[in-house]
């Protein structure tokens, strides 16, 4: 069936129906893009990363993300007081798919920065301005329990009770990067992350969690040349959210990341994340094409790494079979 084509007088007719009903999980889709927090991959928050959406449907999604704080250092770093606000916009591209059966979905994110900041670095002021691409990112998901793949004409009658799914995240090192510089937009190098997820839905109300573990390439061009590996960094999430109905959804979330110790030239650091942050998304829909989301997040405690605070804003825009 192509996209934008009649499918039936039948289903014609019942449109505005079905829309109704689909239209809370259609809204739910981009909140896996929304938390591209460009200054780390850890701390993002991402509620609803596994739920069952109508194949066939595309989004397309633009937004800004502000970034305000500093970074928790070990006792041994150089960098002290360091203080970066971030300003970042924010382009992505989704669409559901059917696997086998069961719904899934690929997703693209490309994030642009522009970021400042000072931090004493060995006892001396020094500043930093920076601006370019941050590196894109790109996932696969397929929900492998409890989310049919269904067509938007069949998925009014869905609900959901206990899904399972799984999703695998790659980010490619093409993002602005000085070896020479300590803060930069991009991280010359891969990582990738393998994630697993469980929700169990109790009518309105929907219970989220996910674990998974960023694998990290070395950067043979960290400060001058030198080499920096870094060990596998652990994440759970917890998400509540709740569907006010006419799709309106709220979450409030957090998440925990542990592990990540990293190694310079074979002489290793003492900074491994012990890190957590709380979050809170607010979805509201514009018309039968259009929505929006708020959504905002701080630190609870941070051993190193980034401790900042973030609000953004995601616009969406909706397209694919029976819409």
């Amino acid at each position: 069936m192509e996209v934008g084509k009649p499918i039936g007088n039948k289903i014609n007719a019942t449109r505005p129906h079905l829309l109704r009903m689909i239209r809370p999980v259609l809204l739910a889709v981009p909140a896996t893009l929304l938390f591209v927090i460009a200054r780390t991959y850890a701390g993002e928050i991402e509620p609803r990363a596994y739920t069952n959406t109508p194949v066939g449907v595309n989004f397309f999604l633009s937004g800004y993300t502000y970034t305000d704080g500093g970074l928790a250092t070990a006792a041994s770093s150089p960098i002290k007081d360091a203080e970066l606000k971030m300003h970042t916009g924010i382009l992505a591209y989704a669409q559901t798919v059917d696997v086998c059966g069961k719904s899934g979905k690929f997703d693209v994110i490309l994030p642009y920065s522009e970021l400042s900041g000072s931090a004493l670095v060995a006892g001396q002021a020094r500043e930093r301005h920076v601006s370019g691409l941050n590196d894109p990112r790109f996932r696969f998901t397929v929900n492998f329990y409890g989310a049919p793949a269904l067509p938007v004409a069949d998925f009014s009658a869905y609900q959901q009770d206990v899904l399972i799914g799984a999703s695998i995240q790659v980010s490619a090192p093409i993002g602005q990067y000085d070896q020479d510089k300590l803060v930069n937009l991009g991280n010359n190098r891969w990582w990738a992350k393998p994630d697993i997820g469980i929700s169990k839905a109790w009518g309105s109300f929907t219970l989220e969690l996910s674990t998974g573990v960023t694998l990290f390439t070395d950067n043979d061009e960290y400060l001058g040349g030198r080499t920096l590996e870094q060990a596998p960094l652990l994440t759970s999430q917890v998400h509540a959210m709740y569907n006010l109905g006419h799709g309106i959804w709220i979450a409030l979330s957090g998440t925990y990341d542990y592990g990540g110790r990293t190694t310079i030239d074979g002489i290793r650091s003492n900074d491994h994340a012990d890190n957590s942050r709380v979050g809170a998304t607010l979805a509201l829909p514009v018309n039968r094409n259009n929505s929006m989301k708020l959504y905002a997040s701080s630190g609870v405690s941070t051993r190193t790494g980034s401790d900042f605070d973030l609000l953004g804003i995601l616009w969406q825009y909706r397209w694919g079979q029976g819409l």
